[in-house]
């Protein structure tokens, strides 16, 4: 079993390649497949991080659509791992927590008025500030998501680069070879030149193109996450302002 093994991976060309390589073409190699292993572990892992994002928030959207009408008494019940990865949750704390503190500030300022009749309201100010927390809110929700993305996008230039450097330099190393060694050698050498400037290059386009797709893909995901967002908060900020906000006047 041990040698088959061994004369299946002794028959692979990049094995080859890597074997009859010198030392900067093992370096360039190496660069390769840690380029490629990176690639798979950013891919994975963005890829669980924006579906768990994705669950947390449609189930917190979906128990939030039965008690829309109570806006500012909605409690849901959140573990501490679902808190730190569901934005709409996160949305909403703030939402509530910055409108609450408002509301309470603008009755304060009505019991020291002693207007006891008047009822409290927001105004557009209010509102306005309540927007703009929302507005910072989702930026650092997708600044969370897009984390390390750029990464993807350095591999989808860097791989092609580094695969062409070692094609440019087992090219160089073959001519080197054919001025320097005996007839008898020469073919052993310009095997083994070529091998390693097709090889690199090869495996320099196998980690640039899961790396541009990947990069393509999660953007555009996380870009209509970020227009769902948009649109939660545009909803709850609707409804609290069509509940809470106060009427402008106009005397004719």
């Amino acid at each position: 079993m041990f040698v088959n093994h061994f004369f299946i991976l002794a028959s692979n060309p990049f094995y080859d390649a890597y074997i009859h390589s010198d030392i900067l073409g093992k370096l360039i190699f190496i660069g390769l497949i840690a380029l490629s292993i990176l690639t798979w572990i950013l891919l994975i892992h963005k890829f669980l991080i924006l579906y768990t994002a994705k669950k947390y928030a449609l189930k917190f959207y979906s128990k939030f659509q039965t008690q829309k009408k109570n806006l500012l008494n909605f409690e849901y019940v959140i573990s501490a791992k679902e808190k730190k990865a569901n934005p709409f949750f996160n949305l909403y704390h703030l939402f509530k927590k910055q409108t609450i503190d408002i509301l309470n500030k603008n009755k304060l300022s009505c019991s020291e008025n002693k207007d006891k009749e008047h009822v409290v309201y927001l105004s557009r100010a209010d509102i306005h500030f309540i927007e703009q927390g929302l507005q910072n809110t989702i930026a650092s929700q997708i600044n969370s998501l897009e984390k390390n993305l750029f990464i993807l996008s350095t591999i989808v230039s860097l791989a092609p680069f580094l695969g062409l450097l070692g094609t440019v330099w087992g090219i160089l190393t073959t001519f080197s070879e054919l001025q320097s060694q005996t007839v008898g050698s020469t073919h052993q050498m310009v095997l083994g030149g070529l091998s390693l400037a097709l090889a690199t290059t090869v495996i320099g386009l196998i980690d640039a193109i899961p790396a541009l797709v990947g990069y393509n893909y999660f953007k555009n995901e996380i870009l209509d996450f970020e227009m769902e967002m948009e649109g939660f908060s545009t909803e709850i900020l609707s409804s609290i302002e069509m509940n809470y906000r106060q009427v402008d006047i106009v005397y004719g």
